[in-house]
């Protein structure tokens, strides 16, 4: 938990923000979710296929993207490292909940 307090306040470095929360971790939940959503709907269970599919995906997509937008605030190194990151991280979290 004190990790993902950290995230969500961009107390971590923007690498580890983007690469290892946003990407990584974020990548892994969502195929995850994604492959419960589809068994869940494949055998009729739309409701449970709904909440397993994005109850915890979106949550965690928009924790990460809010992560790295503020670990990007805070980040000392190239202003365009920052920019991109940020720019990357709401294009996959967009795509990521909305598939």
């Amino acid at each position: 938990m004190k990790t993902l307090r950290a995230l969500w306040n961009g107390e971590m470095p923007l690498a580890d923000a983007f690469w290892i929360w946003a990407v990584a971790i974020g990548l892994a939940v969502n195929f995850l979710t994604s492959a419960l959503f589809v068994v869940l709907a494949v055998n009729g269970r739309f409701i449970e296929a709904l909440v397993a599919g994005y109850a915890f995906s979106v949550p965690y997509n928009l924790v990460a993207c809010v992560g790295v937008w503020r670990a990007a605030a805070r980040h000392e190194g190239s202003a365009l490292h920052a920019y991109l990151a940020r720019v990357a991280s709401l294009a996959l979290v967009t795509l990521l909940s909305v598939t």
